[in-house]
């Protein structure tokens, strides 16, 4: 009589945890999208401009909005594509890489919180602010980026003129008072995102900042903005502060949360592999 095998068949479980890592490759996809989204914009930006005319102007290319869109797109895109493929690939190395990338950028947010905490009242970040504005206004003619960064800070977030008034302005060589002699129509005025938006303006006028610092137009500056960016930003941040920190704590969370996921997937993942071997 013919020996009859019976075969049992085990049902393996698994110890990787199938939840935690679609989790973890759904949201690092959704910051890849994002990251990609963001270098493209930078690198169209930084190519519509004189690229290596912009090389050479080490002293504000940090200030250049190009360049810090390419920035941090490549960084968030290193970050969203180690998260991704690690979880997806179930590959401790780049899983590691993810959590490595996310504890060094949370030390360095956390010591940048830390650093402004201490100097705030030193005026170091003040001065920063004010060393920023300054190379915008300088530049302002030169790149289009920067003069369209300035122009929003000025007209649609801080409703604000120069670093401290419009006087300012006298550092850019289009709007000091000395260029009538060149014969520059913006001498002693200010760029049109210093105006006062009427409510019935459907179109600004993009003439209207000509000549409202000269002494026989004085009335005209009620037309401007007489507060320095300076002093509107802070007093931006005192009345956003808690929106700020929230948004802070939420972005640092989140980081944490990653890095957790990130080294439990591993440890999963290596206890999987103890147990076939």
């Amino acid at each position: 009589m013919p020996t009859v095998r019976k075969y049992r068949r085990e049902t393996e479980t698994t110890e990787i945890s199938c939840c935690l890592k679609f989790m973890l490759f759904t949201a690092n996809v959704l910051i890849w999208m994002i990251a990609v989204l963001v270098l493209a914009v930078g690198i169209w930006s930084w190519s519509e401009k004189d690229m290596f005319r912009n090389i050479t102007k080490l002293n504000f290319i940090a200030l250049d909005p190009a360049f810090v869109l390419i920035l941090l797109g490549a960084i968030t895109f290193l970050i969203g594509f180690t998260g991704s493929v690690g979880a997806l690939r179930e590959n401790t190395c780049l899983l590691g890489t993810y959590a490595i990338f996310l504890s060094v950028l949370l030390l360095a947010e956390i010591g940048f919180c830390a650093l402004a905490f201490v100097l705030k009242d030193k005026g170091w970040i003040k001065d920063q602010a004010t060393e920023g504005l300054r190379a915008f206004i300088k530049h302002y003619r030169e790149d289009p980026d920067q003069q369209n960064l300035i122009d929003w800070i000025q007209e649609d977030w801080l409703q604000c003129c120069g670093i401290d008034g419009p006087k300012d302005w006298d550092n850019n060589n289009y709007f000091n008072c000395s260029s009538v002699e060149k014969g520059s129509r913006e001498a002693c005025g200010v760029p049109f995102s210093c105006c006062r938006r009427h409510p019935q303006e459907l179109i600004k006028n993009k003439q209207c900042g000509y000549d409202v610092r000269k002494e026989d137009h004085n009335n005209e500056l009620s037309k401007i903005y007489e507060k320095g960016c300076v002093q509107s930003g802070e007093e931006w941040i005192e009345h956003n502060l808690i929106i700020i920190s929230t948004a802070v704590i939420g972005v640092m969370f989140f980081q944490i949360l990653g890095i957790c996921f990130a080294q439990n997937l591993r440890a999963d993942i290596y206890a999987q592999k103890s147990k076939w071997h």
